[in-house]
């Protein structure tokens, strides 16, 4: 068997996530159609995450394999290939020979990803399927330093959706959290060796309480050392969120 990588990006708005669902239809279900269509071969897809539905990716990693008697087309003309067969929502940015043993998910050592939110009463036309709407402006600086209370190695359970769905410890190292005002776009960028379910937007729906003066960092503290989920605590509706980076 000869394992391909798969580098993609996609607008997930009308998707019902990554993995494949039995209600709605799915990125991985997508993908997988398409490469069936060129190879002419039955194939699984593994990402290196499972975004949600709604969520966006500009660089979400995936792998699949097929026998060497199937892999006659030349990598270079993989990617065009692929896009053909895809919609346009959907693209292949790059396409790889991978080392056998490689894992899209398991193989991932560093992850980054994206919350973005317009902020201003009335919400850009053009951003709505890309950005979360807070319709008053946000408090960057006090945002800013909630971040700092969150960076580190850290128990996140108290920022998983649902902390008993985690097989193993809810223990993460979040590299980088950082805030970023960009005229009326505020955006989160998240960097750890790995996130929880909905932690992202778990983060994010914390940090822009802050921002809305609803929460102190203070307030986040105390959230993180309970490790225990809180009402106060919300998750960020998705269409804010975009998976910019996997590292190997």
């Amino acid at each position: 068997m000869l394992t391909y990588k798969l580098t993609l990006a996609y607008d997930g708005t009308d998707y019902a996530g990554w993995q494949l669902q039995p209600n709605g239809t799915a990125v991985q279900e997508i993908v997988e159609r398409a490469i069936e269509r060129v190879f002419r071969e039955k194939v699984r897809v593994h990402g290196s995450g499972r975004t949600d539905a709604g969520v966006h990716a500009l660089a979400q990693v995936a792998h699949f394999q097929v026998p060497k008697a199937k892999a006659k087309i030349p990598v270079a003309n993989l990617r065009r290939a692929f896009n053909g067969a895809l919609p346009p929502d959907v693209r292949v940015l790059k396409v790889e020979r991978a080392a056998d043993g490689f894992h899209a998910r398991f193989s991932a050592h560093e992850k980054t990803y994206r919350y973005q939110i317009f902020c201003g009463e009335v919400m850009d036309p053009f951003l709505r399927r890309w950005s979360a709407h807070w319709p008053r402006s946000l408090d960057v600086a006090a945002m800013r330093r909630a971040a700092r209370v969150l960076a580190g190695r850290h128990d996140f359970a108290a920022f998983s959706a649902n902390p008993q769905r985690e097989q193993e410890s809810t223990v993460r190292t979040l590299k980088r959290l950082s805030v970023a005002r960009h005229g009326k776009l505020v955006t989160i960028t998240a960097t750890a060796d790995g996130f929880l379910y909905k932690m992202v937007r778990s983060l994010a729906g914390a940090l822009l309480k802050v921002g809305a003066g609803k929460l102190t960092a203070a307030d986040i503290g105390r959230f993180l050392a309970s490790k225990q989920r809180t009402a106060l605590v919300e998750t960020a509706p998705p269409q804010g969120l975009f998976l910019v980076k996997v590292k190997y």
